[in-house]
Parts: structure tokens; sequence; C-alpha cells
């Protein structure tokens, strides 16, 4: 029988608290990215169960932007040179007698990066509702999506799902001026996703161009148009699409590799509203935001999500629970069905290997073994005994033993 020491880290036992910001546990968002990484790179190439004959199906990497709520400080290069922020004539003004251009070359550490021009001119209503909804926007992106790619292949609407199925995973990435934007993998599989091969007309150029055409076209109305006025939601004009494929094809678009892309992805799936300079816990009262570390754009979104979230007509929206993330509230990253494997089954299969190990080094592989759970919770926090739980044999709270 083995026992686990009470003079070990003071008789308790450390256990994953499972969080993905890389502020608030760096050991497991070290671990959730790695697995974002392997299940994202098993959809573009196979693996983790997912057929290798995935890596020839249609697949692109999209990039869908927010759009401009009002002119902010930025930084432009060009051929290496860095240019001026937003040129304009000199004596143009906004309404409010704020010059209505920069001319400056910012330095990428410039803490007026991201800041509006002038914070009276920009919408925060609007942007704070754009957060509000961009998962809805993302979800009317894909149900037009397989519309658009069913039209351009002569297909009816209704028999799409049985000749075909569009796969995606995604990450939403903060920007500097405070707003996500979403990159995604797209793929085109056939009926039954990544193992059934597409159709004959399923083909890069054919994505590449219904991604584009979409775009544009979604879009839906914010509620509360009496209060704050109408305002009209959809995507960003910006918008990059790229095949994905380890080798240069005749498509007219710079291609991405799957290596480059998963990696790309699970970056920014440890990271959160505290990269564009927001904070990375809720907010309970309003006199909280008076001691928020934050510079005053920021500090400005915050406030017009406590403000909209007080008002009848955006309650469901829950915008003062989500104003520590500037109003979004929908998940980092996420997946269609049958994209590819799952976070559960890479945890599963970490576990396992971790278990068997254990019972090889103790001479037990051909013995029975049980689980032992019989635990307390005694808190949550982080010390940097932490850092060794990313190679402990204990996972989820269980050890292993004989």
């Amino acid at each position: 029988m083995l026992s686990y020491s009470s003079d070990v880290y003071g008789g308790r036992l450390l256990t994953a608290c499972g969080n993905r910001r890389a502020t608030v546990c760096p050991a497991c968002s070290a671990l959730y990215r790695a697995d974002t990484f392997q299940l994202v790179r098993a959809g573009l190439v196979g693996g983790k169960n997912v057929p290798e004959a995935v890596r020839g199906h249609p697949q692109v990497f999209a990039t869908l932007t927010a759009p401009g709520f009002g002119p902010v400080h930025t930084r432009r290069e060009r051929d290496g040179c860095v240019r001026p922020c937003r040129p304009r004539r000199a004596g143009d003004h906004c309404p409010h007698g704020t010059p209505a251009g920069c001319r400056e070359r910012h330095s990428a550490d410039d803490p007026r990066l991201g800041e509006p021009l002038c914070p009276r001119c920009y919408d925060y209503a609007g942007a704070v509702l754009w957060h509000a909804f961009a998962g809805r926007l993302w979800h009317r992106f894909g149900l037009e999506l397989r519309r658009e790619i069913a039209r351009q292949a002569g297909l009816p609407r209704t028999e799409f799902r049985e000749v075909a199925r569009l796969s995606y995973a995604k990450v939403a990435e903060y920007q500097r001026r405070g707003l996500v934007h979403f990159h995604a993998v797209i793929r085109l599989d056939g009926p039954d996703g990544p193992d059934s091969a597409p159709p004959h007309w399923a083909t890069i150029p054919l994505l590449v161009d219904s991604v584009r055409a979409v775009v544009g076209r979604v879009g839906l109305n914010a509620p509360g148009a009496v209060v704050i006025g109408p305002r009209a939601l959809r995507f960003g004009a910006q918008i990059d699409v790229r095949p994905v494929t380890s080798y240069r094809r005749d498509t007219g678009e710079r291609p991405a590799s799957p290596a480059t892309v998963a990696g790309y992805i699970a970056k920014y799936a440890t990271k959160g509203a505290e990269s564009a300079g927001a904070v990375d816990s809720r907010i309970h009262h309003a006199r909280d935001m008076v001691m928020l570390p934050v510079r005053a754009h920021v500090l400005r979104m915050i406030a017009t999500c406590w403000w909209l979230g007080g008002l009848p007509e955006f309650a469901p929206l829950g915008l003062r629970r989500w104003a520590h993330m500037l109003g979004y509230g929908g998940h980092f990253s996420t997946k269609s069905r049958r994209y590819s494997t799952t976070l559960t089954a890479l945890r599963q299969a970490r576990t396992d290997h971790r278990a068997e190990q254990q019972r090889a080094s103790l001479g037990l592989t051909d013995q029975p073994t049980v689980t032992v759970g019989r635990w307390r919770y005694a808190g949550r926090g982080y010390s940097p005994e932490a850092a060794l739980l990313a190679a402990s044999v204990w996972e989820g709270g269980a050890f292993h033993g004989a």
C-alpha cells in the first residue's frame, strides 16, 4: 500500500488549478498552450486519432478583425521604415477641437498606442456592444459561410450537409486598442468529418473566396437603440485569408505552415484582456474602478460596461459581469465538434501515461491498482512549488497507487 507523506508541502497535496491565463498560473497555462497546439495541429496534419489524410483537405487560416469605433494611435511600417501615425492636413480638428491626425512615428513601446486621438469622439458604447455580440457574429458567419460555399458549388443549401462539413478552430486575441479579433482555421471535409474525403469541388480557392465574400455580409443590430442610438455591428473591413499548407500551391495567396498556425493559435489561447492593459479578475463594485492599474482608454471601456450593464435594455448581456474583459464574455478558444480531438482526451491520455510510468517505476505493471481520492480542498493560489505541477504524477487531485 502506498501513502502520501505528510511531510511534503506541509501535508498538502498540490494539484493543478487548470487556469489557462499565463498571468494567473504560468504552470497551468503552459500545459494548456501545449494541449491547444496539439489539438489544432491534429486537425491540420492528422494524429491524435485524426487520419493523416486530413492534410489534403482544403484548409485556410483566416483573421477577422473588429471594426473601427474611432481613430487611435497606431504604429505603421512599410519596407522596414516606420511611417507617420495618422497624417492629416494641418489645421484639421474634430468637433471637440482635438487634432484629427498624428504625424508622429511611434516607437513599439509608446504608451499612446491604441489610445483614441479624441476620447470624446470614440464610440465606447459601440465597442462594448460589439464585444458583447462578437460570439453571435461568429455564429452567423459560420452559417452564412456554409450557404456561400453551397452557392459557389451550385448546391441547394439543404444538400450541403449531405456532401460536405465545415470544421473550424478559433481563438480570440485582444488588440492594443482593446478590441478582439478572431484567428481561425477553417477546413472543408466530407459529410462524416475528417474521416471522409471532401467532394471534388471543394478547393482552397473556393474556400478563400467564400470567406472573403461572407465577412462583409454578416451583421446584426444591437439592442437599446432608443437609449444610445442605433448600432449596426459587423466585422472589420480588414481580413486576412491564407491557405494552410506545408508547401506552396498556386492559389494566389500566401501560405501558412501547419506548425506556424498551431503555434500562433496556442499562444493566444493563454491570454486575455490583460494583454490589452485590462485586469484578469472580475470587478464587483463600481468603487473598485478607482484603483484599477489601467490606462485611460481601458478604464473608459470598463466604465461603459458598468454604465450599460445597469440599464434594463442591456441587462441580458451581463456587461457588468464581463467589465474586466471589456464586455467580451465569449470563450477564447473554441472548435467545432468534428475538427479534431478534444482537450479532455488529451488530458486523459497524459494522466494514463503518467500513471503507467509510475506503476512501471515501482514494479507494479502486472498488479491491479486502485485510485484513492479522499482529499479535502484547502484553497487555491500560485507558489514556486506549483511550477512542478506540469510534471507531477498526481493529476486532477487523484493519486494512483497499489
